[in-house]
């Protein structure tokens, strides 16, 4: 992997107020790093590098560490780890200094907002097909964050700044679709240079991702129609992974998955039960688990299997599942079932990253309810260990906090301490 450049915000630059001689000469302003084409290449780099390297404080483990420990889809081993744990427990357990949901918080806004920094200074990239790389590269790391922390909190900032104000979560993936799609067309218009590909973190699909993430946030407002068709227009064949290698590592199997210490697959049913466990006879599962670890292995597989292990940044199997329930949500059955089979019937062999249920085609109701349920089913499986689950039971009206069998123990979470202590308008936390 090429060096991955880590920005920090402007104020840690370089030491206001000090004499020439004492500001650190290995440190640049932020016009000096925003102000070429060359400087927003690799604080673009820096993006990724934020985001899904650095082990426990990577977005990427925070994520799944939530999503998974609060849905069941993942078992605490080690009780040690007492932030997971409280994790795990979930309600009241969960407090405002958590270190998973503090590092997920944090890391993700720190990317947002030098994503939103790139952005402004894009127009510096004087190169059209430069420009609509960088701007399509921090597009898509924008609009990750905003969308991974609509999953767990009920509001956010759009900028950054002193007691910066709070929008609701839907107006933060608003937010990233627009983006994406002004992105998405600048890129068409300008194809990416040589230059930026010769420059940029290799393993990212721009075009494939920005049409997948628009399809990803705008399921989940409810926009179906605009979901359907950028769904659509994602090329299956092709991948788009976050690339690691010994040095910046897969932080799920650096940290998690590569041990025995934190946590792992509940069972060989990824914590599902009745109507939600996987069919017998899916083909996903010995991709995602062992059936019987050895006494030092943890039992997850799935793309956390080494250090230099890629992650999708989406797997095709989701495209297809956004458009069976975005189908089954206009009440086009018939369609919904179609594009659920293309997932339940794919080998394999069919395809991008090998994960294939293979499994006969759908033959249960065909009403509304049974078919969504049928489909989540599927997402918990296709999308496991990926962050989803917790948002997806949500959506999905399944039983939550308080409810009788529920499966999830939270449903958003509270603000962290160090954002209330600095931002005077921080929101009340959730209750659960």
């Amino acid at each position: 992997m090429k060096k991955l450049v880590l920005f920090f915000v402007a104020g840690t630059l370089v030491l206001g107020g000090c004499n020439k001689e004492y500001i650190n000469p290995s440190t640049v302003s932020v016009e000096q790093a925003t102000g070429s084409a060359e400087g927003l290449t690799l604080l673009s780099n820096g993006l990724q590098a934020r985001y899904a390297t650095g082990g426990l404080v990577s977005v990427l483990y925070n994520k799944v560490a939530l999503s998974g420990l609060s849905t069941r889809e993942m078992f605490l081993l080690n009780q040690g780890n007492v932030d997971e744990n409280n994790v795990a427990v979930g309600g009241a357990s969960i407090v405002n200094d958590n270190a998973v949901v503090r590092n997920l918080w944090t890391t993700a806004q720190l990317v947002r907002a030098n994503a939103d920094l790139i952005l402004a200074n894009a127009n510096n990239a004087t190169d059209p097909g430069t420009r609509s790389g960088i701007v399509a590269y921090a597009s898509i790391f924008r609009a990750l964050t905003l969308g991974d922390i609509a999953q767990f909190f009920e509001q956010t900032s759009l900028v950054t700044g002193e007691n910066a104000t709070f929008v609701p979560r839907e107006e933060a993936l608003r937010s990233a679709v627009t983006q994406l799609e002004a992105a998405a067309a600048q890129l068409a218009a300008a194809p990416v240079s040589a230059e930026f590909r010769g420059k940029i973190v290799p393993g990212i699909d721009l075009t494939n991702t920005l049409q997948a993430l628009i399809a990803r946030y705008s399921l989940v407002l409810g926009d179906y129609d605009k979901a359907l068709a950028a769904a659509g227009r994602v090329n299956l064949s092709s991948r788009s992974v976050f690339n690691f290698n010994n040095i910046a590592r897969n932080p799920l199997f650096d940290v998690v998955f590569g041990n025995k210490n934190i946590f792992e697959p509940t069972d060989v049913n990824l914590g599902l039960t009745g109507p939600l466990a996987p069919a017998s006879g899916d083909g996903r599962i010995p991709f995602l688990v062992r059936a019987a670890p050895l006494p030092t292995q943890n039992r997850g597989l799935g793309f956390y299997t080494a250090n230099d292990a890629p992650i999708p940044v989406y797997v095709p199997g989701e495209m297809l599942l956004i458009r069976a329930e975005a189908y089954a949500r206009k009440g086009d059955l018939a369609n919904a079932v179609i594009e659920l089979n293309k997932v339940r019937t794919k080998t394999p062999a069919q395809d991008a990253f090998g994960l294939g249920a293979s499994l006969p085609a759908y033959s249960g109701p065909l009403t509304a309810d049974a078919i969504l349920l049928e489909i989540l089913r599927n997402r918990y499986v296709e999308l496991a260990f990926q962050g989803f689950r917790l948002g997806d039971s949500r959506r999905f009206g399944r039983p939550g906090p308080g409810q009788p069998g529920a499966e999830r123990n939270r449903n958003f979470y509270p603000y962290p301490r160090i954002e209330r202590e600095n931002n005077g308008n921080t929101p009340a936390d959730p209750a659960n």
